[in-house]
């Protein structure tokens, strides 16, 4: 019997460990973040902080978007009303069409076009363009 009595001190001491008071307290200091909440674990507190990081971000770009998007609109349209304007005041200062230069390698056509009087492409603008037969050689 000798031999029953350091079994059952043995028994007894295991069964102390992992009593809930002793195993809280170890295990308590194990964890750096404290004891999780009931049903929580690493993959929900990821999920978790993935939506709060999301809802932060939607925030940001919802106000980027209502905010800074209409002005750099506007800002570029500013910008671009100017260019054009600044672009049709460089022409007026141009000679008048009719009595530009016409080289022979401007316009030229190998066939006439299916459309129109066939001599004008489909972007041709009257106000920039000009075609005159007689003056190339």
């Amino acid at each position: 019997m000798p031999m029953q009595r350091p079994l059952l001190s043995a028994t007894r001491f295991a069964a102390q460990l992992r009593s809930p008071a002793v195993r809280s307290t170890v295990q308590r200091r194990l964890m750096s973040s404290g004891p999780a909440p009931a049903g929580e674990n690493a993959f929900i507190r990821e999920r978790r902080a993935v939506k709060e990081h999301a809802a932060g971000s939607t925030a940001l770009w919802w106000k980027i978007s209502v905010f800074g998007v209409p002005v750099a609109l506007a800002l570029a349209g500013v910008n671009a009303y100017t260019l054009w304007n600044e672009h049709w005041e460089h022409w007026s200062h141009r000679p008048a069409l009719e009595d530009r230069v016409e080289y022979p390698y401007q316009n030229i056509r190998t066939k006439n076009y299916t459309w129109g009087d066939g001599d004008k492409t489909i972007f041709w603008n009257p106000e920039v363009n000009y075609h005159n037969h007689d003056k190339v050689k």
